[in-house]
């Protein structure tokens, strides 16, 4: 299984951002978890969000509610992270992840995409 995200780069205060996560190397399944994290300089690497693959629902860290949207394409096996009104402290590498059961740390996420850089500037 691998993980490929795409669509990081800069973006202003107020701008808009989608970010991309393609998998391949076998379907993933409706069991599954997908979810985004990010790291910033000298920081954790810390929960944004995440979706039930089979059932769509989501799940959000507060810092990001009501300005990120998690969503996938099923057809497509694509996460996709709509990063809207974007402040300077979403500033990070956003990674994108699988697991087979949600969790808002890193540690339970067994497949992990090489991460994108997103650069926030006011």
């Amino acid at each position: 299984v691998q993980l490929q995200a795409s669509g990081g780069g800069l973006v202003q205060v107020g701008g808009s951002l989608r970010l991309s996560c393609a998998a391949s190397g076998g379907r993933v399944f409706s069991s599954s978890v997908m979810g985004w994290f990010r790291q910033a300089p000298g920081k954790e690497r810390e929960f944004v969000a995440a979706i039930r693959w089979g059932t769509g629902r989501t799940y959000y860290a507060d810092s990001v509610k009501d300005r990120f949207t998690i969503s996938r394409s099923t057809a497509e096996n694509t996460l996709y992270l709509q990063m809207n009104s974007p402040k300077p402290e979403d500033t990070a590498v956003y990674y994108c992840a699988r697991g087979s059961e949600l969790a808002y740390a890193p540690g339970p996420y067994k497949y992990w995409g090489q991460g994108t850089l997103v650069t926030v500037s006011s």
